[in-house]
């Protein structure tokens, strides 16, 4: 009698090799969508905490019931252990008892980051 030949079970080299090229794409592919996140959430933080310098720069304003003169000022800000630049700018308004204020936030390296605008309003005498 003749032996009967079973053919050999489990994964030729060739396909393990096809499987491990698309495991390291695949991988690959995971590991760059990540670093686009980390990236997209840093630059998110740093939009909100420059969002959140123009936001106090114009609540100090209205809660020091001040009436700001007409002109540009600068200055800086710490927020979020970061150094946050800004530049307020105040103009008249067709209404004499309203004054407009921009507030614009600088990155360190001068990237605009946020900008905002308020009112003040003249104390009343």
């Amino acid at each position: 009698m003749k032996a009967m030949r079973h053919p050999a079970a489990g994964f030729t080299l060739l396909e393990t090799l096809v499987a491990l090229a698309i495991v390291a794409l695949a991988l690959s592919a995971a590991t760059r969508a990540m670093g686009g996140t980390v990236v997209a959430a840093a630059s998110l933080r740093e939009h909100t905490l420059a969002a959140w310098v123009a936001e106090n720069r114009l609540a100090e304003l209205r809660a020091g019931q001040a009436w700001p003169a007409i002109g540009q000022r600068r200055g800086d800000s710490m927020m979020g252990r970061q150094r946050y630049r800004w530049t307020e700018t105040v103009s008249g308004t067709p209404n004499p008892l309203f004054r407009r204020v921009k507030v614009e936030v600088h990155a360190a390296d001068g990237r605009p980051l946020a900008s905002m605008t308020g009112f003040a309003v003249r104390p009343p005498r």
